[in-house]
């Protein structure tokens, strides 16, 4: 059963939307910047929350022990923060969730650790332009895998690769709701959207193969082939007429 939220409780989300944005914005402003560690953005990413009288989502989740999840070059997703140094031409990407009078956003975004290499940059614009291209189908009367269709076909065309392992999904009282949203598959296939429904869109891209693994950590996935991997994320209301990404920067 996929949710449709009530007029009151999209408010909520939108209110909360904006404040993950805004403190996403904080953390990228005073924290990526070669010589910081990544301990060093979650404790940040913390306080922010804790101050806009919201709560983490992720930490504790599952057992995940931090705030953000940060994860440099080759790591996909879920990289654990720790006494890591950030240095010039890495890049990071940054998942970062809230809960705010009891509705979830999660938003994700890749950035570049002062100068980074051409191939880096390509991966970022597209991986970014992928998002944007599926949020465009999280409207009424559209399927999920049209959006999931959407983001494929445009990063293949890049001659880049969607993760599999990882996807995106519902989101609203729980971070984890129905429907996933894979970044791959079909065009007009699985759930149709309806207004009111709450969607994470999330591609993860891959400079090399799609193919991942997890550390020891049990937690940090990286690419199998050790290429970069980006990853953007949004949360994002199904429109009638038009979709409505509630953690835009």
């Amino acid at each position: 059963m996929i949710a449709v939220r009530s007029d009151e409780e999209l408010a909520i989300i939108r209110k909360a939307g904006r404040i993950l944005a805004r403190i996403m914005q904080q953390v990228i402003k005073n924290s990526v910047r070669s010589g910081k560690t990544t301990k060093e953005i979650d404790e940040l990413a913390y306080r922010l929350i804790e101050e806009a009288g919201a709560e983490p989502a992720f930490l504790n989740y599952r057992g995940y022990p931090a705030t953000i999840c940060t994860s440099i070059n080759e790591e996909v997703v879920h990289g654990i923060p720790s006494s890591r140094k950030l240095v010039e031409g890495d890049i990071v990407s940054l998942d970062l969730g809230l809960r705010y009078q009891g509705f979830y956003v999660d938003m994700a975004i890749t950035v570049g650790v002062g100068k980074v290499s051409s191939q880096a940059n390509k991966l970022i614009k597209v991986t970014q332009k992928a998002l944007e291209k599926g949020i465009y189908f999280a409207r009424q009367g559209y399927r999920v895998g049209d959006i999931s269709s959407t983001i494929q076909q445009f990063v293949e065309s890049h001659k880049f690769s969607v993760v599999r392992q990882f996807v995106g999904h519902g989101i609203g009282k729980n971070l984890h709701e129905e429907p996933e949203i894979p970044n791959f598959g079909k065009p007009c296939s699985g759930p149709v959207l309806e207004a009111g429904m709450v969607l994470a869109i999330e591609p993860m891209v891959n400079y090399g193969s799609w193919e991942c693994e997890i550390l020891s950590d049990g937690w940090t996935a990286v690419t199998k082939d050790r290429s970069l991997s980006a990853h953007f994320e949004h949360t994002v209301i199904v429109g009638i007429k038009k979709p409505e990404v509630v953690t835009c920067l």
